[in-house]
């Protein structure tokens, strides 16, 4: 694109274009008030001079609103005028094309301003600006994602603010212990799964992203089923979860990412409301023998408020397999109420990281001790199921 010419204006043509409007302003007062003088000249004096008195506030006022507004041509400068000269250029002195008064635009300008202060916030502007600029890059191909398909810029520009209200206005999310997913480095989050709907772990990932005091960013290990569904399996990769298996798991913890896993799957996630808060078996404990191959700590993660966000009655198990899924839950309010019958829930939610599990002591062969592997996950699994209980007891209400 060829470079834009700039034409400068000189003080010359700035006073040459204000001096018009003046007279302009002077000549239309004059034309319109002609008639009337006559008729203003027959008015006893003390009237003649309360109303030149009214008329001279009139004008003061007007001039004072003039001179505040941004480019009205008042007494901010030369290049407030430069912006409303074309309006007088094609006779109309002062104002726009059809004849408005320069100063008619101030009010609805601010207006407009702040409604746009209301709608988007203070910075507005720059908001507008970098939302155009996000725009472009994805228009453009001007952005980047890994190995595993993770886009950063999408997933903190997008993906976060979409869940953003869900988790800070619907669940009212209380995050404790965040401080103990270290600032940097490999570390592997062990939660408790649970909800009907995997919501559990994407309020997790927004706990660690906007909570973190070093701005971490949490990799989650989904199972096949979420690459197998339209739709869900771009945005699973675009936000940053990969197949729950020991290679992805290994390779992102050697690279020092914070990786979540919820180790009782579907067992967990699809459990009747009778069983909620009790955790279901942790598997052979793959994540453990995955965490001392790498010596990455273990912080173990309780998620109080999800169990009844779908409080799950019963399972249409014909359906789920004609479906080729796990479950097909039954609610208080699904499928009977329809669509409807899909929104959670307002639950109250408390996320509490616990004290991490230091791994590094042992060598890389102590993942052969079945054991050794047996034991750290039992200790992961009753540090969890504990804290549960604990926040249990202090919860007050489900809703509050």
């Amino acid at each position: 694109m060829a470079d834009a010419k700039v034409i400068p204006f000189d003080e010359d043509t700035r006073t040459r274009r204000g001096a018009p409007r003046s007279r302009g302003r002077a000549a239309a007062r004059g034309k319109a008030g002609g008639d009337a003088g006559n008729a203003v000249a027959a008015l006893p004096v003390e009237e003649r001079a309360s109303r030149a008195a009214d008329e001279a506030d009139a004008v003061q006022g007007a001039v004072t609103a003039s001179a505040d507004t941004p480019g009205t041509g008042g007494a901010d400068g030369a290049s407030g005028g430069a912006q409303t000269a074309p309006g007088g250029a094609e006779g109309h002195p002062g104002g726009t094309p059809g004849g408005t008064p320069a100063g008619a635009g101030g009010p609805l300008a601010a207006a407009l301003g702040s409604a746009a202060d209301r709608l988007l916030g203070k910075p507005w502007e720059r908001r507008v600006a970098h939302g155009l600029s996000f725009l472009r890059r994805r228009i453009t191909g001007d952005y980047e994602v890994d190995d595993f398909g993770y886009d950063e810029e999408l997933t903190d520009q997008v993906l976060m603010s979409l869940l953003r209200p869900l988790y800070e206005s619907y669940f009212r999310v209380e995050v404790k212990g965040i401080e103990n997913i270290p600032a940097e480095g490999g570390a592997l989050v062990v939660a408790n799964h649970s909800g009907t709907l995997p919501m559990d772990g994407l309020m997790m990932q927004v706990a660690v992203h906007d909570h973190h005091p070093a701005g971490r960013h949490l990799r989650l290990l989904a199972a096949d089923l979420v690459f197998m569904l339209p739709l869900v399996n771009e945005l699973a990769r675009k936000a940053g979860h990969t197949l729950a298996c020991a290679e992805d798991a290994q390779l992102l913890l050697e690279r020092g990412e914070v990786v979540g896993v919820m180790p009782e799957g579907f067992k967990g996630l699809g459990k009747p409301f009778s069983e909620r808060y009790k955790l279901q078996r942790f598997g052979r404990g793959g994540f453990v023998a995955t965490a001392l191959k790498t010596g990455v700590p273990i912080v173990p993660c309780s998620i109080v408020g999800a169990e009844e966000i779908y409080p799950m009655i019963g399972n249409a198990k014909t359906v789920a397999r004609l479906l080729g899924f796990p479950y097909v839950p039954v609610t208080p309010t699904f499928p009977w109420l329809g669509p409807l019958g899909m929104v959670p829930l307002p639950t109250k939610w408390t996320i509490q990281f616990g004290e991490p599990i230091p791994t590094d002591g042992y060598a890389p062969e102590a993942a052969e001790d079945p054991m050794l592997v047996f034991n750290l996950t039992d200790q992961v699994r009753e540090t969890i199921q504990h804290t549960l209980y604990k926040l249990l007891v202090q919860r007050r209400s489900v809703f509050f």
